[in-house]
């Protein structure tokens, strides 16, 4: 299978004694530091990775973060591990509640592009986006989307929905694909390949995720879903694995080299993600799409690099969004 020409993972042609390949990450990361800076509303940033990562990302250059939460905390746990935040805003706010009531706020009052979670549990935060009187909801579907750097995977991977919507109907998937699709054009390029899955690669009535799959195909026949090739149903091992699918019979523009996996709930995504992390040694950036900025939904346990590149896909689907927005109208 050959690399896309946008992942960076393969030994170079130069040979043994040139420099070691960049990581997909890396390359995420440099194409951010071109695109103008992202203003980042940072809700309770109460620890020391969920502070450092903003900062090191403002530092990279490409974000500038207004820091939301207790200022007395904040300033302690940048002391307690050498964090430089006098140069950026911080809004005093008591606690995580009144954190990301007010970082929707801010979002709401234009204040800045982008949404990044701290600290505090993702439910607080997601509350606020999703109340229907000041939160951030628009017509599309909120859903989450992991950015995968599999170690032993050619292509930068996306997983969806693996942390917002439970159990998904129809509509709500097509709107989980548009909004991965977006963020893949936005971020990597191209139009992606994506591989519905299920547990099978054959539409039965006996398993109802194999007939959603065919219905959502249906639908980017049809113009529902644009700008990416589905297949669908597919099990996982022909989406990723093209010997696989070869002994499956199944033929397909997206069989064995998916760039987007949908998977049929949170649970079975939930699995799979960790499943590449704990087990495949991958790395896992997260976005939350769907709401009027894109929202950055780490997990406390990431690591800085993670979120790192949690920003930087963010600020990628900002700066396409401002692009698009300045072109003149039709």
């Amino acid at each position: 299978m050959a690399a896309d020409k946008d992942d960076i993972g393969t030994i170079s042609a130069l040979g043994p004694f040139a420099a070691p390949p960049r990581t997909k990450y890396d390359r995420l990361i440099a194409r951010a530091k071109e695109a103008a800076p992202a203003t980042t509303v940072v809700v309770y940033p109460c620890d020391e990775t969920s502070l450092r990562g903003p900062i090191e990302a403002a530092e990279t250059g490409i974000i500038v973060p207004i820091l939301v939460g207790p200022a007395a905390k904040i300033a302690e746990v940048a002391r307690a591990h050498g964090l430089a935040i006098d140069r950026y805003e911080i809004v005093d706010v008591p606690d995580s509640v009144a954190a990301a009531a007010k970082g929707v706020e801010l979002i709401r009052e234009s204040k800045g592009e982008l949404l990044m979670k701290g600290s505090l549990h993702t439910d607080e935060l997601m509350h606020e986006v999703a109340s229907s009187k000041t939160g951030l909801r628009t017509a599309r579907r909120i859903s989450h989307v992991f950015v995968m750097d599999v170690p032993t995977y050619t292509e930068t991977l996306f997983i969806t929905d693996a942390a917002i919507n439970i159990a998904p109907d129809l509509d709500a998937k097509r709107d989980i694909i548009q909004n991965a699709v977006d963020l893949y054009v936005a971020v990597i390029h191209g139009t992606p390949r994506v591989a519905i899955l299920s547990a099978v690669e054959t539409v039965t009535a006996k398993i109802p995720s194999t007939i959603d799959a065919a219905a959502l195909c249906k639908m980017a026949d049809r113009g529902q879903i644009k700008g990416a090739i589905l297949d669908g149903p597919l099990a996982f091992d022909n989406a990723i694995d093209l010997e696989a699918a070869k002994i499956k019979g199944i033929k397909s523009e997206v069989a064995g080299r998916a760039q987007i996996l949908v998977v049929p709930d949170l649970e079975a995504g939930n699995m799979l993600a960790k499943n590449l992390v704990y087990l495949g040694k991958a790395d896992a950036a997260g976005l939350v799409l769907g709401a009027r900025v894109p929202i950055v939904l780490t997990s406390r346990a990431d690591s800085v690099r993670s979120r790192m590149a949690s920003c930087a896909a963010a600020v990628l689907y900002a700066h396409a969004r401002r692009a698009v927005a300045a072109l003149p109208a039709a």
